[in-house]
């Protein structure tokens, strides 16, 4: 099984508050071995940026890394 997160933009509150809850089950899913990844448009600079918010938010040490990718589409050719 897999989960594709889509987003619209970082930082937009609904979604760093998604990608936050995804990151804490993120044990639960690699249990059943479901694998994740999220896509926005913004660039991996601007990912690396979001992941430290994302883990912030969930309490964490700001990190530059999620227990998934973020697909890159600043030219918006996946989206």
């Amino acid at each position: 099984w897999g989960i594709l997160f889509s987003h619209p933009r970082d930082f937009t509150p609904v979604c760093t508050t998604e990608l936050g809850r995804a990151a804490k089950l993120a044990p639960e899913f690699s249990k059943r071995n479901v694998k994740m990844i999220a896509l926005s448009i913004d660039s991996v600079q601007d990912h690396l940026s979001w992941c430290k918010d994302i883990n912030a938010y969930n309490g964490e040490q700001p990190a530059e890394k999620l227990p998934f990718p973020i697909i890159a589409d600043k030219n918006r050719e996946l989206a």
